[in-house]
């Protein structure tokens, strides 16, 4: 892996940086501290940024080249916000905050590109404009669309869009680059079915709201695999069940379910989002109970451009990694993806998995409470925005 020598050497400097910055998670819109740790640095080091967009923790920086004769303008961007999951204690750095973590290496997200911010402050050797987007609330799908109401791409124009997520599913250092979809939509559903509880000993005087809700559980599962091409990818899950009192001879009034449907197609998700309604409501029509369904749209899917993914394999490809450009999308979400509704651009995930280890921490899955950012992704990482801006905006 080619990383030039001063910027490996800010790998001991921006670790420690990343390890207090995990000793103090908040969550999405709470985001005071590594906001604040952030603007700090920033005006240590003289570098350009406005704060409050977005809510009161998102910032952005601006970096002017040595030169401007192209005019173009790009964006990075790294997420902020950490996650309600208690820690494990397998570290020397975990979480001081009870109950709350960065899961999913939101902090070491942010270290790169703050350590960017550094290098090419210092080292301007590029001919445009670079903004540097510290958003907050991405877990919860709401930080890229606060920031663009506030005016982020008025306010702050740009031609593309990049962004980076560490990917324990991949040896360090590999690069999984799709050409399209890379990320899913995340939407949600609820649908509460209301019968007529009583005594469980005369279910034949009642309209029993568990067991309707146990044939709209079996009938939503035929959306996917007998009404959706198998060449099309969509997840539905339910994922919550609540009905009863807790004892054990009553048959409740009402039972709730919940759950979540992923797709990369809006078509395709317009269409599961009807049938979801016509199947908990026709089952429920025919055992006389009724239901009230509604459905959430929460992030768009993570779409990347053609011409900028494949930039960014080239520049990944020069920096020595090994890069995957065919590998399968995820399922999981990520709110860049309404950025990318606006602004062409491209999402790519770098490896970060111990080969041969995997129960080290930084080998956990995302959203785990022994999971771990691993330190040494900070130069790959580092190295990788330098070049793309350095290629994208070449003097």
């Amino acid at each position: 892996m080619k990383i030039r020598n001063s910027i490996q050497a800010l790998k001991n400097e921006f670790a420690a940086y990343r390890r207090e910055l995990h000793q103090n998670p908040q969550t999405s819109f709470e985001e005071s501290f590594i906001s604040d740790f952030i603007a700090s640095k920033l005006s240590a080091w003289g570098i350009e940024h406005e704060r409050g967009i977005g809510g009161e923790t998102g910032i952005v920086v601006t970096i002017h080249g040595q030169s401007n004769t192209s005019g173009k303008v790009i964006a990075l961007r790294a997420d902020m916000d950490a996650l309600d999951i208690a820690e494990t204690q397998n570290k020397d750095w975990v979480s001081k905050t009870d109950g709350k973590m960065h899961g999913c290496g939101h902090d070491g997200h942010s270290t790169c590109l703050l350590a960017t911010a550094k290098y090419l402050k210092e080292n301007n050797g590029f001919d445009g404009v670079l903004h540097l987007i510290f958003q907050p609330a991405e877990e919860t799908g709401e930080g890229a669309r606060a920031m663009m109401k506030d005016g982020l791409f008025e306010r702050f124009p740009c031609d593309a869009i990049y962004a980076m997520h560490n990917w324990p599913y991949a040896p360090l250092g590999q690069f999984d680059i799709n050409v399209g979809p890379t990320m899913a939509s995340v939407d949600r559903f609820e649908i509460i079915i209301q019968g007529k509880g009583g005594h469980a000993s005369k279910p034949y005087t009642l309209i029993d709201p568990i067991t309707i809700a146990a044939q709209i559980v079996n009938g939503l599962q035929t959306i996917i695999s007998r009404e959706t091409d198998a060449l099309d990818s969509a997840v539905l899950s339910i994922t919550n069940i609540n009905g009863g009192t807790g004892a054990f001879n009553v048959i409740p009034d009402q039972v709730t379910l919940s759950g979540t449907v992923r797709t990369y197609s809006e078509a395709l998700k317009t269409k599961i989002e009807k049938r979801i309604g016509e199947i908990s409501s026709g089952i429920s029509e025919s055992y006389g109970a009724t239901t009230h369904y509604t459905y959430t749209r929460m992030i768009e899917p993570t779409i990347n451009d053609p011409k900028h993914a494949k930039t960014c394999a080239e520049v990944a490809q020069s920096q020595g990694a090994i890069v995957i450009t065919d590998g399968n999308p995820s399922m999981g979400g990520e709110d860049f993806g309404a950025f990318l509704q606006v602004i062409p651009g491209a999402y790519v995930k770098i490896g970060q998995a111990i080969e041969g280890d995997t129960q080290h921490r930084c080998s956990q899955g995302l959203h785990n409470a022994g999971y771990d950012f691993n330190d040494d992704l900070i130069p790959i990482a580092t190295e990788y925005w330098v070049r793309l801006v350095e290629h994208v905006l070449k003097v």
